[in-house]
């Protein structure tokens, strides 16, 4: 459903991304991780379409997204890391204007975006404008805009950023029920533990490229780790070694 192939993103002599080869197949959770600056949210942006790679080809659910970018980006929904909204559009005409976006309208789609306010807890706030939403029903809004027009493929740039426990509890359940029925997920997150629980395989990028990418019992074979839990193998294939030096330092 996402099919990667040298992906390359240049800011003048610094490279971002650098020739990456990615796989997402069809009902997959897939989890892709990496520091600050690794290039995750780069990679993220190419894939919606919102930053032109430099080199490289991107496939959407088997559409080019370079050659006919507004048929890839039909079945694609997007939850990006700093979402904007306008503060002037009560909740559910936000939803109805991002449904418009691919053409959708009509009872159904009133339906589905009512169906998803209630289940974030929004349904007392549809009728009332986002600039009186707090950073967490922000975050609760732009989720349900990602699902209302019902794609294919999700990529989401850390989902659980300003949701409360009950709300992250919902987005993960509604998470493995899209997968299940066929849909497909690239994730990106800091909560290790969370990618750990959730994802079928994740793919670690450092200095934009891949180190590794798999299930964790492969992550496991390839960074030699035994039984080390994810944060463990991340940690030796990014190179974070900050922690320790700094105990090395105190304990000098």
């Amino acid at each position: 459903m996402i099919s990667l192939r040298q992906l390359t993103k240049k800011y003048g002599s610094f490279t971002a991304v650098d020739a990456i080869d990615l796989e997402v197949p069809k009902g997959e959770l897939f989890g892709f991780l990496g520091p600050n600056g690794a290039g995750k949210t780069t990679s993220l942006r190419m894939i919606a379409g919102i930053l032109r790679p430099t080199s490289g080809e991107i496939t959407v659910a088997g559409v080019d997204l370079l050659k006919d970018p507004i048929g890839a980006k039909q079945r694609l929904g997007f939850i990006p890391d700093r979402p904007f909204i306008y503060e002037k559009l009560t909740g559910s005409e936000f939803l109805r204007f991002v449904a418009g976006l691919y053409d959708q309208e009509g009872p159904e789609v009133e339906h589905r975006a009512r169906e998803l306010m209630a289940l974030f807890d929004l349904e007392d706030w549809r009728d009332e404008l986002v600039e009186s939403y707090s950073h967490g029903m922000r975050q609760k809004l732009i989720i349900s805009s990602a699902f209302v027009h019902r794609p294919e493929v999700i990529v989401v740039d850390e989902p659980m950023v300003g949701l409360d426990p009950k709300a992250a509890k919902i987005l993960k359940d509604l998470f493995r029920e899209y997968t299940r029925r066929g849909n497909t997920i690239m994730m990106s997150t800091h909560t290790l533990e969370v990618a750990e629980a959730m994802c079928d395989r994740v793919a670690i990028i450092a200095h934009g490229t891949i180190r590794a990418c798999g299930t964790m019992a492969e992550l496991r074979r390839s960074a030699e780790a035994g039984t080390e839990g994810l944060e463990q193998i991340f940690l030796r294939l990014t190179g974070e070694n900050a922690a320790r030096e700094l105990v090395e330092v105190l304990n000098a």
